[in-house]
């Protein structure tokens, strides 16, 4: 039994790890105050001090993509929903610090009572996915439906992975919000409800739960883009599509190609290919095995001693679940690099540094949602919340 396979390291792997910027793309890539430096020998012991020091008013929540540095002081680890839905389970914590990216922190902030504050210890910790739909484009959109005459007809439902923005305007507009291991009951939900579907904002998701388990064809799909005139669609297209698809995308899980899927069949014939539902079309149809991160977890927790298996979702993940299994041959997908670079940002000088601050009586990176906004998008929440 080999161990885990390293993927080749790329030109980008400096951003990949998070030690790069963009700030015409990014929010926030600065942090107020001193971080301490990353190669400070002594950052475990002061996180350890800092947290015993806080006691049961810090709650830490650490999603499964976060580093192995920052995830070993967790509380409790999960997908983006999960966490969110730990953190308002627990209102006698004072301060949530979540280990994960800005929409995460966003749901934490309205499913929490007014008196917890949410921290983010890097805010240049965003999603790329969550910023390819703003609320003006997702306005346009809609006046789109409007003028093809067809909203009347449309729910619009978004992805966990949103802001807090296209929460409020799907709460709104009386539709409701999926995660990936519950996007095919949100999209019963919905056409009990309405004839089509403004599915925002990952393409891969919605695609492939309408035509891998609930029988639509590719040609009831149709793709938005919203830097296109009426979303770059006639309005018959839009009058005959079952579902509108936005145009967005994960940056780490579209990485994952036919190509790689082939390669790692042709090296082990008998591997079994695991991925994320956010894969493109094709990635997902030759896989073996298809579900969200939790599903992820579970199917390689029950695998046979002595299978094969080729991950495709985030590095972080593939490489703790390797580890986790050792009686299992664990690879990633991808031949190179793929971590979530955002996710990424969320490293042991910035927990340190927010946990000292706390310690000290200041409150950093606190993420806080508008109350309107907030108590619309709690509409959207609390509808998948009351799913069957």
């Amino acid at each position: 039994m080999t161990g885990f396979a390293e993927p080749s390291p790329t030109q980008t792997a400096l951003l990949l790890l998070g030690r790069g910027s963009d700030s015409d793309s990014e929010r926030g890539v600065d942090c107020p105050g001193d971080l301490p430096p990353a190669s400070d020998p002594t950052l475990l012991e002061r996180a350890r001090v800092a947290k015993e020091k806080l006691g049961d008013r810090l709650f830490i929540l650490g999603h499964h993509y976060q580093r192995d540095e920052v995830i070993q002081f967790a509380d409790v680890t999960g997908d983006s929903f999960k966490l969110a839905q730990q953190a308002a389970a627990r209102p006698e914590a004072e301060y949530i610090v979540f280990c994960g990216v800005h929409f995460m922190a966003e749901s934490a902030d309205i499913l929490t009572t007014a008196d917890q504050k949410v921290v983010l210890p890097d805010l240049a910790a965003g999603c790329s996915m969550a910023d390819m739909a703003t609320a003006s484009q997702v306005d346009q959109c809609w006046a789109d439906l409007e003028a093809s005459g067809v909203a009347d007809d449309v729910l619009p439902m978004t992805y966990m992975n949103s802001s807090a923005a296209i929460k409020a305007f799907v709460g709104r507009h009386d539709g409701v919000v999926c995660t990936s291991s519950n996007a095919k009951r949100a999209l019963d939900w919905a056409y009990e409800r309405k004839g089509k579907v403004l599915f925002l904002p990952d393409q891969h998701l919605g695609r492939n739960t309408v035509v891998r388990e609930m029988g639509f064809d590719l040609d009831d799909c149709v793709l938005y883009n919203p830097f296109k005139p009426n979303g770059g669609l006639t309005e018959r297209e839009l009058r005959d599509a079952k579902i509108i698809l936005w145009r967005g995308h994960c940056s780490v899980h579209g990485r994952f190609t036919l190509d790689c899927v082939e390669e790692m069949r042709r090296k082990d014939p008998e591997v079994n290919i695991l991925v994320h539902p956010e894969c493109k079309h094709e990635v997902v149809e030759a896989a073996d095995y298809v579900g969200s991160t939790e599903y992820i977890i579970r199917a390689l927790a029950d695998a046979e001693p002595g299978s094969s298996w080729a991950v495709g979702t985030e590095l972080n993940l593939v490489r703790r679940l390797a580890n986790e299994h050792p009686d299992k041959n664990i690879s990633f997908l991808d031949r190179t690099v793929c971590y979530c670079s955002t996710m990424n940002r969320i490293d042991l000088p910035h927990l340190v540094w927010a946990l000292e601050e706390l310690v000290e009586g200041r409150v950093p990176n606190v993420i806080s949602v508008e109350p309107g906004e907030a108590a619309a998008a709690r509409k959207a929440l609390d509808r998948m919340l009351a799913l069957p």
